[in-house]
């Protein structure tokens, strides 16, 4: 079931982030930014960074085309992956929440729509904005920076708490991709996760300006998941946050290591985040035509906790 999200459901989770604030350890280290492959990941700087601002007018934002047609029906994309190998996963690690320097929220200061340009083809995502040592990283989906075994995205952009073409916190531009090999490499949608590094606007980072929500790496599967996002395909407009409730369950074909949650969000939500117990835990990645109303996402485990790890710092 899909509702616009409300302050009443604001609130639940806010009070879930600072939880999570209590327990939470800190946050990880990684190494210097660089080009290239690192440790299972791929780093890259996206083309045309300086003017991406100026170039994501209101009139091109709302023309975006919802980057779920990158994925199609996961056919293509699901026949490299490989279900005999599981996930990679280490010790479960749960990062802290950081909170705005002035509580704001309009409708969610944290999530918001990611746009960039890809082959010529100007595409609308979702993402969401979590806790970093350098207070700068949002979590999207890993074909909402690179199209998967193949171009990266270039103009890239991050509007936190867009709504009805408003933009209340502007536009953040991203100095850095960082996705799985996996994913980078060959299009295997069970790493289907990226990060991005913005550079500071107004003289401020974005976990002050917006807060950040707190991320966690290895947990158990089969969790209930609640799954926010910015549906642009029908019967959605991509105007306003959208948000989804379920427990996750396996991929029903066995094809991808994704998990499965009751959603009926449609293209333009990728990359929005799951959270679980007070911590981001997925994205949305794509849905099975033969599965209605179910969005899948990638597990977070090691892999998609090393990208965490690069971009973080």
């Amino acid at each position: 079931m899909t509702t616009h999200v409300t302050r009443a459901r604001l609130g639940a989770l806010a009070a879930l982030m600072a939880a999570a604030l209590l327990s939470a350890p800190a946050t990880a280290t990684a190494a210097p930014s660089q080009n290239g492959l690192e440790n299972g990941i791929e780093r890259h700087v996206p083309a045309h960074a300086a003017s991406a601002a100026a170039y994501w007018t209101e009139e091109r934002m709302r023309s975006a085309i919802p980057a779920d047609v990158l994925v199609a029906d996961n056919a293509r994309a699901a026949k490299n992956a490989n279900p005999g190998k599981p996930v990679e996963a280490g010790q479960p690690q749960r990062i802290q929440a950081q909170k705005p320097s002035a509580t704001r929220y309009s409708p969610v200061s944290h999530i918001g729509k990611v746009f960039f340009t890809l082959n010529g083809g100007n595409y609308v995502c979702s993402g969401n904005a979590v806790s970093s040592a350098n207070e700068l990283t949002v979590s999207t989906a890993g074909h909402c920076v690179n199209e998967g075994g193949g171009a990266y995205a270039s103009r890239w952009i991050f509007v936190p708490a867009y709504e009805n073409g408003r933009a209340p916190y502007g536009q953040w531009t991203a100095t850095e991709l960082i996705t799985t090999s996996a994913w980078a490499n060959s299009g295997d949608i069970s790493y289907d996760g990226a990060f991005a590094v913005m550079a500071p606007l107004n003289g401020r980072t974005l976990s002050d300006t917006v807060g950040a929500t707190g991320v966690g790496f290895n947990l158990s599967r089969g969790l209930a998941y609640e799954a926010f996002g910015y549906p642009a395909a029908r019967p959605f407009n991509g105007e306003t946050l959208q948000g989804c409730t379920g427990t996750a369950k396996p991929d029903p074909y066995n094809q991808t290591l994704s998990q499965g949650i009751p959603c009926d969000m449609t293209g333009g939500s990728s990359g929005g985040p799951w959270f679980t117990q007070g911590l981001q835990n997925s994205v949305n990645s794509f849905g099975y035509s033969g599965v209605r109303n179910t969005m899948f996402g990638p597990y977070f485990g090691t892999a998609i906790q090393q990208a965490y790890q690069a971009a973080a710092n």
